[in-house]
């Protein structure tokens, strides 16, 4: 079997940390069994490890977290597959599939297994999906789902109806109903869809075939904008007659807001910050400011680059109705080579430091009102005109001004 990793995201949910850049997998805000903080993805990838399964494992996702995921990972190029455009979900995993044909070289009989790159589960939920070779066998299905025994009637999941409370047949979807609804549809024993599939490589390459797409991947990527922008679940799955799934008891959290995402941190505080008389708060600091918070109740407070956020824990999923001019700018990217974020902007004038990671290396041209500025560490940097070439040995920092 092999698994492909979705890694997508606007950014918007967890702003301002998160951004179109660095979504929300990749905030590092949890701690891991020695009390470092890792991203998501980090704590999938280190479950992964742990039960053998990272050399299986590819990652789909835009070409602008490539860096990132091999910063945080350290993963090879070849484990990532990048699309050429944002369209959706059904061309990210169809382009996915045709790179483990073309370019990995894998049979076509082969199971394949699809599913968010930021899932909150413990490694017996890894171990589920394994399970899902066995199912598409046994039932003769073209599709397999993971069915996720609801904790309560939840808006924000997919639910899937089995035929009854014993089979491994999916009769109904059901997209994000009210929870008043929601409450029906678990009566009747439906379950959380987790939003993982699995098929056999063949299947998705027979759709393409059916579509006249090629399954060379080259080719495919030169098409890419002929791929329906639609979602998996529309294009693919809704069509299919025989779906089977797995029931998976275990723990299973979708840590998408604020407030759920707090339940699950460790800790209180993170960062530069105190906290005074206040119950089921949190803060999270990655500015060098302090922040002080006195005497409230049920509210996150998070400071980044991108802005600063004061929300009840109830009103954290309104982040969404914020201005969305909140939400274009990029000021904090972390590549490969380090991190980098703008201090200072207005206008045509800008300030944006640069901390680069021990022996590695950035390449840039700066303009003829740019010049760079080194601030402390050991690093060398080599000039050629207005071609820089910059390498990190000891906590190397410096900054580009752009000059008005």
């Amino acid at each position: 079997m092999k698994i492909i990793l979705l890694s997508g995201g606007s950014g918007k949910r967890l702003w301002p940390l998160s951004n179109n850049q660095r979504s929300k997998q990749f905030i590092q805000i949890l701690k891991d069994e020695n009390g470092c903080l890792e991203s998501m993805v980090q704590r999938v990838w280190r479950q992964l490890g742990a039960i053998g399964l990272q050399d299986d494992v590819y990652i789909a996702t835009g070409e602008n977290q490539r860096s990132i995921l091999k910063s945080q990972l350290g993963i090879s190029d070849e484990k990532i597959i990048s699309e050429p455009t944002r369209r959706d979900t059904f061309p990210a995993i169809a382009l996915a599939s045709v790179y483990l044909k073309s370019i990995v070289g894998i049979d076509e009989g082969e199971i394949i297994a699809v599913l968010p790159v930021d899932p909150y589960v413990e490694e017996d939920f890894f171990k589920t999906i394994l399970q899902l070779k066995k199912i598409l066998s046994e039932e003769k299905s073209t599709l397999g789902l993971i069915g996720i025994r609801p904790t309560y009637p939840s808006a924000k999941y997919g639910y899937i109806l089995p035929e009854d409370s014993k089979g491994r047949k999916v009769v109904r979807f059901i997209e994000k109903p009210s929870e008043e609804e929601a409450k029906t549809w678990i009566q009747k024993g439906a379950l959380w869809n987790a939003g993982v599939f699995g098929y056999r490589l063949q299947t998705i390459l027979d759709v393409l075939r059916e579509k006249e797409l090629p399954i060379e991947y080259q080719q495919l990527v030169e098409k890419y904008d002929a791929l329906p922008k639609n979602s998996f679940d529309y294009e693919f799955v809704e069509k299919q007659k025989n779906i089977a799934f797995l029931r998976y008891d275990g723990f299973w959290k979708d840590l998408g807001t604020w407030n759920t995402l707090t339940e699950e941190m460790g800790t209180q505080v993170v960062g530069k910050a105190q906290m005074i008389d206040s119950s089921n708060t949190h803060i999270i600091n990655e500015l060098e400011l302090p922040v002080a918070v006195i005497d409230l109740q049920d509210v996150v407070v998070a400071a980044g680059s991108e802005g600063i956020l004061v929300t009840s824990k109830k009103a954290s999923t309104r982040v969404k109705e914020i201005n969305n001019e909140y939400f274009e700018s990029i000021r904090f990217i972390e590549e490969d080579w380090g991190v980098c974020h703008t201090l200072h902007e207005a206008g045509e004038c800008c300030t944006t430091h640069y901390e680069m990671k021990d022996h590695q290396r950035l390449d840039f041209e700066l303009g003829i009102n740019q010049k760079l500025i080194r601030l402390s560490g050991e690093g060398t940097v080599a000039q050629n005109g207005q071609k820089y070439s910059v390498t990190g040995h000891d906590k190397f920092h410096f900054v580009v001004v752009t000059e008005g």
